[in-house]
C-alpha cells in the first residue's frame, strides 16, 4: 500500500491522466460497509461554525535585520446565498503594519490537486518559515529542519494560505457535504467566498490583491479571476506557479508536443545528450522542434512517409536521450510516464514526476511506468511532520481536528470537471477563456506565469500553449510576464531557484500596483 501522505499541488483528472493519484501515492480508501456508512465523520463533526483567529506577534532574521509579523492561524465562515453556514475554511496568514500608510498588497494562495491542503506553498514557498528541501535527494529526520525563509515574499506583501474544502483543517458545515465542494465550479464558488469574507473581516477591500495558485491552483484562479470579478474584488495581479489551465492539453498530440521540451531538459540534467549545449539554447530548440516538424509529423498520422518518420525519431532521440529504435516502436509517441521509465533505464532508474531532478528504483526494471514518484516519497514526510510540529507545537493552535495534508481519496472520481466558463458550458475545464475575459475586461490585471524546466506534472511547454492562446490583444497581451527555473514543479524548493523567483515576483508585483 502506497502512503496516503503525498499532497502535491498537481492537476489531476482520472479521464485526462490516470497517473497521479496512483503514481503519486494516494490510493482510494476502501468503500464503506452499509453499517459504517451512516456514521458521520468525528472530524467533520468538530468544525465549528464559530470563527477561529490566534494571532502571534513573531520576528525573522532578515537580510541583516529582522523582519517582524503577525500570524495568524484561524478559519473563515462561509455562507451560501440564503445565509446558512456551509464551511469553515481555514488559513493561516501573515501579515505586517503599513509604514507608509498606503494598504499593502494582500496575496491569497493555495495549491491544487484537486484535493490538496495549501501545506506546500505554505511550508516550502514565500512564508517566513520554511522546510529545508534544499537537494534533490531524500529529506533526513525526523527532526525535520524548518526555520526562517531568506525568500519570504511577507516584506512585499501580505499572505493569506488557503485550504481546500475538506484538506488541511478545512470541513463542510450545517447541511453541507463534501461532494457540495467537489468539482471546478463548486470549488471555485468556495474559494471566492472565503476571499470576500476575509477582505470584509479584516478590512482588506482597499488592498492590492494578489491570487498565487500552483498547478490545479492556477486552473483554480482561471476561474477566480471571474468569479471574483464578478462579486466585485478588482485583481492587481495573478501568479501561475506551474501552470495548466486546460484539461483537453492532457490528451493526444497536443500533450506530447507540449511535454517534449521537458523530455529534452530533463535528458540534459541526466547527462543523456552530448555534446551537452547551453541550458536555455537547447530550450528554444526543443520548443521550436515540438511546435514545428514534430507536431507536423504527429498530425499526418498513417500518411507519415517512412523517411520522414525516421527522421523525426532521429531527431527527436538527439532531443530527448531516447533511441530512434525506441521512439519509432513507440510510433514517435512516447508518454510522460513512459518517458520517465526509459530515460535512465540502463542505470536502473526512474526519474520523477514532480521534479525529475529526483531518482529513485523499481522492483522491476523492465516495467513501462513508475509505481511511485521519487521526489513525492522524498519530500512528503519531512513537509507533513514539520508543519504538524509548526502548527500545533511551535504555534500551540488549537482544534480538536487533525491536519489532512489532503483528501484525494475521499474525493476518488467524485470531482465534477464539467465548467460553465465565461463562454458557456465545458465538459472539460478551460479556464484559460475565463482568465483571458478577465484580462480584457481588466486591461490593468498583471500575469506571470512560472515555471519549473523539469516538471513532467505540468509542462512549461503546455503553460506557453495555453496562455499563448487566449486570444488577447496585444495591448493586453504585454501584461503577461513568463519565468523559467532549472528545478521542477515546485521551484521554490530549490535555493538557487527560490533567491531568483523571489526577486522575480517582487519586481512583478512592483509593476502591477
Amino acid at each position: 500500500m502506497r502512503s496516503s501522505v503525498f499532497a502535491l499541488a498537481i492537476l489531476l483528472s482520472s479521464a485526462a491522466f490516470a497517473a497521479d493519484s496512483p503514481a503519486a501515492g494516494d490510493m482510494p480508501a476502501a468503500p464503506l460497509a452499509k453499517t459504517e456508512a451512516a456514521k458521520p465523520d468525528p472530524d467533520v463533526a468538530a468544525a465549528s461554525v464559530v470563527e477561529s483567529a490566534q494571532p502571534q506577534k513573531r520576528s525573522i532574521p532578515f537580510h541583516g535585520g529582522k523582519l517582524g509579523y503577525t500570524v495568524t492561524p484561524g478559519t473563515l465562515t462561509i455562507r451560501n446565498d440564503d445565509g446558512a453556514p456551509i464551511a469553515s475554511m481555514f488559513y493561516t496568514a501573515y501579515t505586517i503594519p503599513s509604514a507608509n500608510g498606503r494598504a499593502r498588497p494582500v496575496s491569497f494562495l493555495f495549491n491544487g490537486g484537486p484535493g490538496s491542503s495549501s501545506m506546500w506553498l505554505h511550508m516550502g514557498s514565500f512564508g517566513p518559515i520554511k522546510v529545508d528541501a534544499s537537494i534533490p535527494e531524500t529529506i533526513a529526520g525526523p527532526p525535520f529542519r524548518y526555520g526562517p525563509n531568506p525568500d519570504t515574499l511577507l516584506d512585499v506583501t501580505d499572505l493569506v494560505f488557503i485550504d481546500a474544502p475538506t484538506t488541511g483543517l478545512s470541513r463542510p458545515l450545517g447541511k453541507a457535504e463534501p461532494k457540495d465542494f467537489f468539482g471546478v465550479d463548486k470549488d471555485a464558488d468556495a474559494f471566492s467566498r472565503t476571499i470576500q469574507r476575509y477582505l470584509s473581516k479584516y478590512g482588506r477591500w482597499n488592498s492590492p490583491k494578489f491570487l498565487i495558485g500552483e498547478s490545479y491552483g492556477t486552473l483554480r484562479s482561471g476561474a477566480l479571476s471571474s468569479a471574483l470579478a464578478d462579486k466585485g474584488v478588482q485583481l492587481n495581479g495573478i501568479v501561475l506557479v506551474s501552470t495548466v489551465l486546460n484539461f483537453a492539453d492532457f490528451s493526444g498530440d497536443q500533450m506530447l508536443v507540449n511535454f517534449l521540451p521537458t523530455y529534452a531538459t530533463d535528458a540534459w540534467y541526466h547527462g543523456k545528450i552530448e555534446p551537452k549545449p547551453e541550458l536555455m539554447s537547447l530550450v528554444a530548440e526543443a520548443k521550436a522542434f515540438a511546435s514545428g516538424p514534430y507536431a507536423s509529423a504527429l498530425q499526418k498520422g498513417d500518411s507519415i512517409s517512412p523517411e520522414e518518420k525516421q527522421s523525426i525519431a532521429s531527431a527527436m532521440a538527439r532531443l530527448t536521450g531516447l533511441s530512434p529504435d525506441y521512439i519509432l516502436r513507440s510510433n514517435l509517441r512516447v508518454g510522460p510516464d513512459r518517458f520517465q521509465r526509459e530515460l535512465l533505464r540502463d542505470r536502473r532508474q526512474v526519474i520523477g514526476r514532480i521534479d525529475s531532478r529526483y531518482v529513485g528504483t523499481e522492483g522491476d526494471a523492465a516495467g513501462e511506468s513508475p509505481s511511485y514518484d521519487p521526489q513525492a516519497a522524498a519530500i512528503s514526510g519531512g513537509f507533513v511532520g514539520a508543519l504538524n510540529d509548526y502548527l500545533f507545537r511551535d504555534l500551540g493552535y488549537q482544534t480538536p481536528l487533525s491536519y489532512r495534508p489532503n483528501n484525494y481519496g475521499g474525493i476518488g472520481e467524485d470531482w465534477n470537471f464539467q465548467h460553465k466558463s465565461a463562454q458557456g458550458p465545458q465538459l472539460a475545464a478551460d479556464t484559460s477563456v475565463d482568465l483571458a475575459a478577465a484580462m480584457r475586461q481588466n486591461p490593468r490585471l498583471k500575469l506571470l506565469s512560472v515555471n519549473g524546466l523539469y516538471d513532467l506534472a505540468t509542462p512549461f511547454g503546455g503553460a506557453d500553449y495555453e496562455i499563448g492562446h487566449m486570444a488577447l490583444e496585444p495591448s493586453v497581451a504585454a501584461n503577461i510576464s513568463y519565468v523559467y527555473y532549472p528545478a521542477g514543479h515546485m521551484m521554490y524548493i530549490d535555493p538557487a531557484s527560490a533567491k531568483q523567483l523571489k526577486a522575480d515576483l517582487a519586481s512583478f508585483y512592483a509593476r502591477a500596483q
